[in-house]
């Protein structure tokens, strides 16, 4: 589950082997209109935050054609309406202040040009938001990418100008742990009290070079440095809301989703469970509890480990959140601090066998459009979600860059 603990091949065995779950006899069914779905298709869907990069580095498969595992490929995209996912290039903690991070970060960009050169009918990777839109007029999907994890920049400039220039648009700041940039939600550690010396004058350098800020993943307090600091609106590509998950920092309360409306930003809701419910947090924290006693009870080396997960949710089924979880989401960004502030982070292929039931993958969009209709959100505020509020901070960051 790659939210939160870095990506494995083993997140894409289990999202096979425990579908069975989301299809439980007293499983919500959802089932899109087809005014839903031509709203899907003739739409341009931004979703903030997928992990296929990273995917296909673990195990790779062509994601220009049909797979029979993971959350995204192009008929499914085609599906879905899905037209312009951000490609997450995913640097994992473990390598934080290491040349290793930066050549992992290159090598995933390469990875999303060679799906490109493979099907450049289908793919292209967008820059900008006039590329975005072009590629909509013309039927490619587009591929903008983001960076997961800040590290890679070394503390460099030359790096962010070199990442620019291969097509990064946004930058999350920290992951995991603290690196030099910035605290991160999870570590307790606070090293820098949120933002680094270095990641202080990182934001105004990404604002004049027009790379938006991702304040996801980043401790309160950095949050709050961010928007102190920022000339320019910025985003959270995928987190949700902790009113609905109390105690979990990870996501954003109440009073820092009203600092981001403020700041004219857009928070970009993250669909796993665990981001969604509180259940499904409860359900982690309880399997880590009992991974923690198997192993002080039988030791690092015991066998029963290879399987426990496995084991486990047969004994404690997953408690899967639902679409409904999610819209409750974006209803309550919309009741905060209005339509104009929130916008869809799936983290699809990052958060592992943990997607809630009606958004299993990128063909769901046209669910999550019909939830929408259902609470009453007319088409013009549906677009701004699907993509009209990236699309313009994306072009505030642009035009800010372009004067400055």
């Amino acid at each position: 589950m790659k939210g939160r603990f870095p990506l494995s091949a083993c997140a894409f065995a289990l999202a096979a082997l425990f579908s069975a779950h989301s299809t439980a006899a007293n499983s919500p069914t959802y089932t899109a209109s087809d005014k839903a779905v031509d709203i899907a298709q003739q739409t341009i869907i931004v979703d903030g935050h997928i992990d296929v990069p990273y995917r296909v580095k673990e195990q790779w498969v062509d994601v220009t054609k049909a797979t029979d595992g993971g959350d995204f490929d192009y008929p499914r995209a085609v599906k879905g309406g899905l037209n312009a996912p951000f490609m997450s290039i995913y640097v994992p903690a473990s390598l934080d202040n290491s040349p290793e991070s930066t050549q992992l970060a290159h090598e995933l960009i390469d990875s999303v040009e060679a799906i490109v050169a493979r099907a450049p009918d289908k793919f292209a990777i967008a820059k900008s938001p006039s590329e975005v839109k072009a590629h909509f007029e013309q039927g490619i999907i587009s591929l903008p990418m983001g960076m997961e994890n800040g590290s890679p920049i070394q503390g460099d400039l030359a790096n962010l100008t070199a990442f620019y220039e291969r097509g990064i648009r946004y930058i999350t700041l920290a992951h995991s742990q603290a690196n030099h940039i910035s605290d991160s939600s999870y570590d307790l550690r606070r090293k820098w009290k949120g933002l680094s010396p270095f990641g202080k004058s990182l934001v105004g350098e990404m604002n004049n070079i027009g790379i938006m800020l991702d304040i996801s993943h980043v401790s309160d307090d950095a949050f709050y440095q961010v928007i102190e600091l920022t000339n320019t609106p910025v985003i959270a590509s995928h987190s949700s809301l902790r009113r609905f998950t109390p105690g979990f920092e990870r996501n954003m309360d109440d009073d820092m989703i009203k600092k981001l409306g403020e700041n004219g930003g857009v928070i970009m809701i993250n669909f796993g469970s665990s981001f969604v419910s509180k259940e499904a947090g409860r359900w982690r924290t309880g399997l880590t509890n009992a991974r923690k006693a198997l192993i002080k009870k039988e030791g690092e080396d015991s066998p029963k480990l290879e399987n426990f997960e496995e084991e486990y949710r047969k004994k404690v089924p997953y408690p899967y959140s639902t679409l409904d979880e999610v819209l409750d989401h974006i209803d309550h960004v919309v009741s905060l601090v209005g339509v104009e502030h929130v916008g869809i982070g799936s983290d699809y292929d990052g958060v592992g066998d943990s997607l809630p039931i009606g958004l299993k993958d990128v063909a769901s969009f046209p669910n999550l459009v019909q939830g929408l209709l259902d609470r009453n959100y007319s088409e013009s505020d549906i677009k701004k979600i699907l993509s009209g509020n990236l699309l313009r901070v994306w072009q505030q960051v642009e035009d800010y860059a372009a004067a400055h």
